[in-house]
């Protein structure tokens, strides 16, 4: 399937690769903004005969080529390849070189292992083949925090900045652009809403506070845990006999809407309200109020009234559940919504700024 935000023309363009768990999306774009957006979608039993993430790479290739080839792709005026920046060690945000250092911390997956970990090796296939440069924008492990948001209470343990930097960052631009200021004299709150949640204070455009979009803190998502009072997790952990890996499925994969209703689905959960369940009413308020909660503390990092609050991510295509988070917020500071994400747009974007002077590389 693809899309056509625009139609391309024939000056040099960015391709653009981000991997996902089960899918791969490819689009080519031109410095306007045009572009061709297509989606490569991975059979669940397909990716079940790779033992490891990285052992996909030669055959997540072979079908981007055949997605180029199939849907008309230029391959021959290529200016850069840009992938999605995967876990690395901790970084502030910006445009990054694909380095040898870089992919062999990817390579032996020395931060973690998931899908995104591809997009700069993939990229950088790509990118020797037509002898242009390679980059990866925003990386997942994007960390701007200031000391004292990396304390969390207890010696040891450090509270880590994980969230949806690329998309975040992306929207955060585009709202510095409509209020007539430079990114940098911007103090925003921004919530990604999507199978994970992101709540994040920007200062200038860097992300100084956030929750854990992962596995940590900040509001219950469709599928994860979020915060949790800690008698109940040390119960949890200590008396339940579970081993670590199930507890951590759980929290990652099994709580939020999903462990109270069953669906990670918006429409879902919506659908059954107005049938009348009451616990998916009481579920729903609940995420609502937590979402809310954090947005109002990430304002409290800022010690100022926000210029904007940004909500984005895939929940927020729901104008009901949008007007539901805005009635707890809108008093804090005018609230912008880009429903979906940015983040094809926000890696090429990444990629000409380099190009075009406007940003230096940084190199990993």
């Amino acid at each position: 399937m693809t899309q056509e935000p625009g139609k391309g023309g024939a000056s040099s363009s960015v391709l653009v690769i981000n991997p996902g768990s089960t899918s791969t999306e490819v689009g080519a774009f031109e410095k306007d903004g045009k572009g061709r957006v297509g989606l490569i979608e991975h059979p669940e039993h397909t990716l079940e005969a790779f033992g490891k993430v990285l052992d996909q790479i030669g055959w997540r290739e072979k079908e981007i080529d055949r997605l180029m080839e199939q849907e008309g792709f230029l391959t021959t005026d290529l200016c850069a390849v840009v992938g999605r920046g995967g876990l690395l060690r901790p970084l502030s945000g910006g445009s990054y070189e694909v380095t040898d250092a870089m992919c062999a911390d990817l390579e032996r997956s020395a931060y973690g292992e998931h899908a995104s970990n591809l997009g700069a090796l993939l990229a950088r296939r790509f990118a020797d083949r037509h002898n242009v440069p390679c980059f990866v924008v925003d990386p997942v492990t994007t960390d701007e925090f200031e000391p004292p948001s990396r304390l969390s209470g207890v010696p040891g343990i450090e509270r880590k900045c994980r969230s949806h930097a690329l998309n975040i960052k992306a929207t955060a631009r585009r709202v510095a652009e409509k209020l007539g200021k430079a990114l940098r004299d911007t103090r925003l709150v921004a919530a990604h809403l999507g199978g994970g949640i992101s709540v994040c204070a920007l200062k200038g455009g860097r992300i100084i506070d956030s929750t854990d979009a992962l596995l940590g803190e900040g509001p219950f998502s469709a599928e994860r845990a979020g915060s949790v009072p800690l008698a109940g997790m040390i119960s949890l952990c200590m008396d339940s006999g579970r081993p670590k890996s199930e507890i951590v499925r759980l929290l990652a994969k099994g709580s939020g809407l999903k462990g109270y209703l069953g669906s990670t689905r918006l429409p879902e959960v919506l659908r059954l309200i107005d049938q009348g369940d009451g616990d998916a009413r009481l579920a729903l308020d609940a995420m609502v109020l937590q979402i809310a909660k954090w947005i109002g503390a990430m304002a409290a990092v800022l010690k100022a009234r926000p210029d904007a609050i940004l909500l984005t991510g895939g929940m927020t295509h729901s104008d009901r559940f949008v007007g539901q988070i805005a009635s707890f917020v809108e008093f804090l500071a005018p609230l912008h919504v880009f429903p979906g994400s940015l983040e094809m747009e926000a890696l090429a974007e990444g990629a000409f700024r380099v190009l075009q002077g406007r940003e230096n590389p940084v190199v990993y």
